[in-house]
C-alpha cells in the first residue's frame, strides 16, 4: 500500500450516495484508461471504500450492494476510479507537477542529443533552462511518456535537439572481461559480442544517446580505465580504439 500523503481521492456519486477511495494518482489514471496491469493493493492507501475519506466515514453496506452489487472493497475500488472523478488538492497538484517535471527532464536528458555538437548529450541543466523559455506546461494528470513529444516540439525552436540511440563497441582486456562484460551488457541492448582467443571480450551495446557519459564512466570503472571504446555506424565493424 501507499501512504496517505501519496494518495489522491477518486470520487463517484451515484444513486444519491457518494463513494470515495484513496489511490496513487498515476495508477488511478492507468485504471481509468484500462491500462493498469499491476497489483491493486500496492497502489491504494486503504483497502476500504468511504463516504467521506477525509473524515473516515463509510457508506452503508446496503448502498454498496445497490450500486456495485458487492461489498468487497477490492472489487468496488476500480469501479469508483473508472466511473468517478479524481480529486486533487492544489498542494497535491503542485507536488505532482514537480515530480513529473523532474521525470520529464530525466527522460529527455537520457534520450536526447545535440545534433549540432556531434550528437553530444545535453546536460539536464540545459534541458531545464530551455524548457523554462517555452510555454510548455507539464500536466500532472498525464503520464510523462505521453508528454515527451510535446515537450520536444516546444524545445526545438530553443535548442538543437533530437532523440537518438547510439551503438558503442567495447573491448575489455582479459583481466576485466569476466565481471566487466556482465555489467556492460546490462547497460543497454547487447547487439553482438565476441570472445577473443586471448580471453578479452568485445561487445556492441545500444542505448539512448544521452547516456553516453554514464556508459563511459561504467566502462572505465569495470576496466580500471583499460577498456577501448568506439561509436560505430556499421554493426559489422567491431574495431575499437
Amino acid at each position: 500500500m501507499i501512504s496517505l500523503d501519496e494518495a489522491v481521492t477518486a470520487r463517484l456519486e451515484s444513486h444519491g450516495e457518494r463513494f470515495e477511495v484513496l489511490v496513487d494518482p498515476d495508477a488511478a489514471l492507468a485504471i481509468k484508461r484500462g491500462e493498469f496491469d499491476g497489483d491493486l493493493e500496492e497502489v491504494i492507501a486503504a483497502e476500504d471504500v468511504f463516504e467521506n475519506a477525509s473524515r473516515g466515514d463509510r457508506p452503508a453496506e446496503t448502498a454498496l450492494e445497490d450500486v456495485f452489487g458487492t461489498t468487497d472493497p477490492m472489487e468496488i475500488i476500480p469501479e469508483v476510479i473508472k466511473k468517478g472523478e479524481i480529486q486533487i488538492t492544489a498542494e497535491q497538484r503542485r507536488e505532482m507537477q514537480e515530480q513529473k517535471h523532474r521525470q520529464l527532464i530525466n527522460r529527455i536528458t537520457r534520450n536526447a542529443v545535440n545534433p549540432q555538437m556531434d550528437d553530444a548529450p545535453h546536460p539536464p541543466e540545459r534541458i531545464e533552462s530551455a524548457l523554462e523559455e517555452t510555454d510548455f506546461k507539464i500536466d500532472p494528470m498525464e503520464p510523462v511518456e505521453n508528454q515527451v513529444d510535446d515537450a520536444l516540439e516546444a524545445l526545438r525552436p530553443v535548442i538543437p535537439i533530437r532523440f537518438d540511440t547510439v551503438k558503442v563497441a567495447v573491448h575489455l582486456p582479459a583481466d576485466y572481461a569476466g565481471s566487466g562484460q556482465a555489467k556492460v551488457r546490462e547497460f543497454g541492448d547487447l547487439d553482438r559480442e565476441e570472445w577473443q582467443p586471448d580471453g578479452s571480450w568485445i561487445g556492441v551495446v545500444e542505448f539512448p544517446a544521452g547516456m553516453q557519459n554514464d556508459f563511459y564512466d561504467l566502462v572505465n570503472e569495470v576496466s580500471s580505465g583499460n577498456a577501448e571504446t568506439e561509436i560505430i555506424a556499421d554493426e559489422d565493424d567491431l574495431n575499437t580504439r
